[in-house]
């Protein structure tokens, strides 16, 4: 229940959890990763669950790595994107195992890359979104609820400045500084005031100066220019001690007027933390873990 030291890992960049699983981009660009390896998520070439981290294969030139809930992708210098772990979830249902970095196909321009528990979507270099994986909730957003193994175009969004996945549900900070999310909606995780879920991204409601946005198992949350906080979605989660419904709520950290940077565990986590301006963190939602 207090932090400890990862054994091994001293010169990490940037570094991504999900439920089981942990990856870590070191200052060389390779990769390494830690936790449950059932599907192959790690990508070290077995489903050995590793208690200290090992190397990704094949990977010498990643900027960054997300980790989702059985698998995990890397953005490339090269603006490529490759994955591991869960693999043809899409295409068929057994539990396929990529055990190694797999190219995703059609998109080769990549600016940022975000994995939920199971869909992935990718920021391209002319401010689109595609997203690929499962789709039973329209959380691809091309207008359908059909599971796709290769990228999609999300509709209407053309100036993307970055993009979040949550458990079911997407969301993208535009250049105006509005968000639109899509996808399941029985919380009011989309913000749009309802809770009827859609395959197009719908516009959250009163937001107008985002700067950037997080979306968590049930809720999402997005930090203003004014460095406050704002959260909508889950009750339990949003931080703000009372129930919210579908509205979007202000979060008031310690009294702070300027908190920094919003952060959460990529795979749609129950748990939202927040880097301060003073270089502490304030975390809140799911602790029964000590997390």
């Amino acid at each position: 229940t207090t932090p400890v030291a990862v054994s091994g890992i001293s010169n990490a960049t940037q570094v991504s959890a999900s439920a089981d699983h942990t990856c870590a981009r070191l200052s060389d660009s390779t990769v390494k990763c830690w936790g449950y390896n059932n599907l192959g998520q790690l990508g070290d070439g077995s489903t050995t669950t590793r208690t200290t981290p090992v190397a990704v294969s094949g990977i010498t030139d990643a900027l960054e790595v997300y980790a989702g809930s059985d698998f995990t992708c890397v953005l490339l210098n090269s603006g490529k994107n490759k994955c591991w772990g869960y693999a043809n979830y899409p295409k068929r249902g057994d539990f396929s195992k990529q055990k190694t970095p797999l190219l995703v196909s059609g998109i080769s321009n990549v600016t940022q890359v975000s994995a939920g528990p199971s869909h992935s979507c990718a920021r391209l270099s002319d401010s689109t979104v595609g997203c690929w994986g499962y789709n039973n909730y329209g959380q691809l957003g091309d207008g359908s609820t059909t599971q796709r193994i290769t990228p999609v175009a999300v509709s209407g969004i053309s100036n993307a400045t970055q993009v979040s996945l949550g458990n079911n549900h997407s969301c993208a900070l535009l250049s105006d500084s509005t968000i639109k999310c899509w996808g399941y909606n029985s919380e009011g995780r989309l913000g749009n005031s309802s809770t009827t879920h859609s395959s197009t991204p719908v516009t959250v409601s009163g937001i107008t100066n985002a700067v950037e946005v997080s979306a968590g198992y049930g809720y999402t949350c997005a930090r203003l220019s004014t460095g406050r906080i704002k959260c909508w979605g889950d009750e339990n989660r949003i931080g703000d001690g009372r129930t919210p419904a579908t509205t979007v709520q202000q979060i008031n950290i310690d009294g702070s007027s300027s908190v920094g940077k919003v952060l959460r565990g990529d795979a749609g986590s129950n748990t939202t933390c927040i880097v301060k301006n003073d270089g502490n963190l304030s975390c809140w939602g799911e602790g029964s873990s000590g997390q």
